[in-house]
């Protein structure tokens, strides 16, 4: 069974070809494109079939930002940013540019593959109108979340906090990943108040969800482990 269609636009033959190959072995289609403006011929003839983009930044004829840009003024299809880049600068400039993901070359195709399936899962969330992990039930119509079948009542941020780690199961995020998500990019605060609003969705959801990666982040799972 075929999981979807994939746009790989990056100049690199080797890392092109090698992201085919493994993406090819786990059932994707997957369509080339080696510069920007090839990227952009390949989404318009074939946009109603692509499930998700992996862009490099920089690119000939197009660099990557440029590509993103023009598809965000008609599209919604998922973008995970491929690039040698590690800056927090670049990272930023794709998020606000509407990036979905953003991931930073070297990187393990085994990990690629797991951004990959978690943003194509966060889409296919968001267009459900109830949400059901674990325990845990979220009417997205009415804003509400349930626990073991009782309500519970969270602040608007703990509400996107939670629906952020949600939709990034079993993916160690960072606190400056979650703020620029949950908080967006002109928040002034630090990383703290991240840790604060854990410790709050913790006392509410309960204990065995959200892991502490020490020295990473944070981690949402579902596990058998009922609460400590």
């Amino acid at each position: 069974m075929i999981n979807g269609t994939i746009l790989i636009a990056e100049d690199e033959a080797r890392i092109r070809r090698m992201l085919k190959d493994f993406l090819s072995s786990c059932n994707y289609n997957v369509i080339e494109a080696e510069d920007g403006e090839q990227a952009l011929e390949l989404f318009y003839a074939n946009n109603n079939k692509i499930d998700l983009i992996l862009l490099d930044i920089m690119m000939p004829k197009k660099d990557g930002f440029g590509v993103l840009k023009e598809i965000r003024d008609i599209s919604i299809t998922p973008v995970i940013m491929l690039t040698a880049k590690s800056q927090e600068y670049d990272q930023l400039n794709g998020f606000r540019q509407g990036a979905d993901d953003y991931i930073t070359k070297p990187f393990s195709p085994v990990i690629l593959l797991a951004h990959i399936e978690a943003v194509l899962k966060r889409c296919k969330n968001n267009m459900e109108d109830t949400l059901t992990v674990g325990d845990i039930i979220i009417d997205k119509v009415g804003m509400t979340v349930k626990v073991n079948n009782g309500r519970i009542y969270l602040t608007p941020k703990e509400y996107d906090l939670l629906l952020y780690l949600i939709n990034n199961m079993d993916i160690v995020l960072s606190r400056e990943q979650i703020l620029n998500k949950v908080w967006n990019y002109d928040y002034l605060g630090d990383s703290r108040t991240v840790d604060t609003h854990i410790k709050q969705l913790r006392s509410k959801i309960g204990t065995r969800y959200i892991q502490t990666i020490h020295g990473r982040g944070y981690r949402f799972e579902v596990s058998e482990c009922s609460d400590q």
